[in-house]
């Protein structure tokens, strides 16, 4: 991991080579000079190298070392949401019109379960007989008496704009919809309040609990998430929340957690189960303009 160019040492590392799925890691950049030297770190924008992303990078540190050379650092963090084996190419450093480069290195992401695609055998479903096709003449039927309320419809509608009155009643009053944060925070303290995972319905508990942040990316981004798998809402949810990287990550562990509880029978530790909770929370909070939440509303 070392180049070594008029004094000028500069080296790359990753804390952990292996991730699970949406996890995050560090990538340490450092570069060791003279005082009189000067060195550029490598600059990337979002992504290191495609399906490797930048959550957040810090400044660039610098260190006096007892030699009284210069110690240049700065961290990066990344994440990964392709299952896959990545290869990182020589990290490029700056220095005097010349570049130095850190040695390559390897990043391992995975899954964190494995699924069966191992068809299972069945016996040959027996001969059945064809269903009475009773659609057949019960449609015209049906056909007659739409087009019979239709008509009636027209006729009262074409009457009622004759005679000059209002299509709505003067006295009815609409009640405001309620704040869709207060209905989601609302529904997450009754989740809560009822502690159903800890009474071993853990399925229902993660289905409860989607259901409701579903309903709520309804209401507040017109995205409709209780139409769409989960693979389809993060699709657009990445776009929605493309600055907010950790928001995001978390709304993915979360929704990747149920639907291995609720489609593959996984077993989620009590932690897991907590930490779902608290994600949906900060997710409403966060999301909410201004973050205007009670007092009373926090777990």
């Amino acid at each position: 991991m070392l180049n070594l160019l008029l004094a000028i040492i500069v080296s790359a590392s990753i804390d952990s080579t292996t991730l699970f799925l949406g996890d995050q890691t560090q990538l340490r950049l450092q570069a060791v000079t003279e005082k009189t030297e000067t060195v550029r770190m490598p600059v990337y924008g979002e992504y290191l190298i495609p399906g490797i992303e930048i959550v957040r990078r810090t400044g660039v540190d610098s260190t006096l070392l007892q030699d009284g050379r210069l110690q240049l650092s700065q961290t990066l963090t990344i994440t990964s949401f392709q299952d896959s084996l990545f290869a990182i190419a020589p990290l490029p450093f700056i220095a005097e019109g010349d570049t130095l480069y850190s040695d390559p290195l390897m990043l391992n992401v995975v899954q964190p379960f494995e699924m069966d695609s191992t068809p299972a055998i069945t016996d040959i479903k027996p001969i059945q007989k064809a269903p009475v096709w009773v659609w057949g003449w019960l449609r015209w039927v049906v056909l007659l008496l739409v087009l019979s309320a239709i008509g009636v419809g027209l006729y009262y509608l074409i009457k009622h704009i004759r005679d000059g009155r209002s299509l709505i009643h003067p006295y009815v009053h609409k009640e405001p919809e309620r704040p869709a944060e207060e209905v989601a925070l609302e529904k997450l303290d009754l989740i809560r309040e009822e502690k159903i995972w800890q009474a071993g319905r853990e399925k229902d508990y993660h289905t409860q609990l989607t259901d409701v942040v579903r309903e709520y990316i309804g209401r507040r981004f017109d995205v409709h998430s209780t139409e769409k798998t989960s693979n389809e809402t993060l699709r657009e949810m990445k776009v929605v929340l493309k600055d907010q990287k950790e928001l995001y990550s978390g709304l993915s562990q979360m929704l990747q957690l149920a639907d291995l509880i609720k489609f593959a029978k996984w077993k989620a530790t009590p932690e897991e189960n907590e930490r779902s909770l608290q994600t949906a929370y900060q997710f409403v909070r966060e999301t909410t303009p201004q973050n205007e939440v009670k007092e009373e509303d926090k777990p």
